[in-house]
């Protein structure tokens, strides 16, 4: 099957998606029992965000043990076991070193692969996805492993309503294998940036370097996740419709032409706000956070995942990926949905 809206002609080696696994931890948390501790309510959450639930680890659960869940998933939706290497995104690995990618492999049997984290928040997966696409053209990998993972109740303030109510943890992942650009799922195009000056936007102040060869004693609040929200969602509105359109036009896609928006699951009223900015009709736009809450790096992975198992995702429609997080990062990718089946 091709995409009918761009000849054989024009094909090219590309980086293809031929599998999709997500996990979610057991335990669901609902707005009531946040409000139970919390100076909050569930209408207020659900207005302000769209989330009426997220999941949390139990103690003792880590970032690495979802992403294994979620790679043994995606390799079986793929039918495969074996991969070239792994590209892990996430902004809670499982100790400050080693990266948690390795490890990850060696769970899931992949010893000897090189495998490797990728720190850019929330927009973590697209550059994920970009760097294991770049892995392929440059034949240094034939089959690629990339998760996205998060476990963010680990670095949240609980007293915090301002993101306490806001992020889950989960994991999702994709399987990427050598193909052509005329193959459903190849990966057509990325758009990536960053904006290094609004660094504080999104943060957790302390832990690293910058801190510690300052001589002070670590101020534990500083271990905590931190976001100015009024200016984040400006930014991630601007950023994330600027990318896209950038994207678009390289591929000469108008935008409707697209058939799913999938952006990072932070806030449905930034969802909407890109979809207007790019006039891509709100019904496209791809919703789950109500369900996930945001789950930074693998948000992207796990709204794929529901909206293929919904329905609302088909087979040869044309699809925009679009993340904005700390650093601040964003980016965008685009592919023609192929026909896989979610695990």
């Amino acid at each position: 099957m091709t995409d009918p809206h761009r000849p054989e002609a024009d094909a090219r080696p590309a980086a293809v998606l031929r599998g999709l696994g997500t996990f979610l931890p057991p335990r669901a948390v609902t707005n009531h029992e946040l409000s139970q501790r919390l100076d909050t309510s569930d209408e207020w959450i659900r207005t302000r965000t769209g989330i009426r639930e997220r999941y949390w680890v139990e103690p003792g659960t880590a970032t690495g043990d979802l992403a294994v869940e979620a790679g043994g998933r995606a390799l079986k939706s793929a039918g495969v076991d074996t991969v070239d290497a792994v590209v892990l995104a996430t902004t809670t690995p499982d100790h400050p070193c080693p990266a948690t990618a390795p490890w990850v492999a060696a769970r899931l049997g992949l010893r000897g692969v090189p495998a490797y984290d990728v720190a850019a928040v929330c927009a973590g997966f697209v550059y994920a996805l970009a760097n294991a696409a770049g892995l392929i053209l440059a034949g240094v990998a034939d089959r690629v492993l990339v998760i996205g993972a998060e476990t963010y109740s680990s670095i949240l303030d609980p007293a915090d309503r301002n993101t306490a109510v806001i992020f889950g943890d989960g994991a999702g992942a994709v399987v990427l294998e050598a193909g052509r650009s005329d193959e459903p799922g190849a990966l057509l195009g990325f758009d990536l940036g960053s904006d290094g000056e609004q660094h504080d936007l999104i943060a957790i102040p302390g832990g690293g370097s910058r801190q510690r060869s300052g001589g002070l004693a670590p101020d534990p609040s500083q271990a905590y996740f931190t976001m100015q929200g009024k200016r984040v969602f400006t930014q991630a509105v601007t950023r994330m419709s600027d990318s896209s359109r950038t994207l678009l036009e390289r591929l000469d896609w108008p935008s409707e032409s697209v058939d799913r928006l999938v952006g990072h699951q932070a806030n449905v009223r930034i969802l909407h706000a890109v979809a207007d900015d790019l006039g891509i009709a709100r019904e496209r736009a791809v919703v789950n956070l109500d369900r996930v809450g945001n789950t930074s790096a693998a948000s992207i992975p796990l709204a794929l995942a529901d909206a293929a198992a919904d329905g609302d995702l088909n087979p040869g429609e044309r699809v925009l990926l679009t993340a904005f997080g700390g650093g601040l990062a964003w980016g965008s990718a685009a592919l023609v949905w192929p026909d896989v089946t979610p695990n």
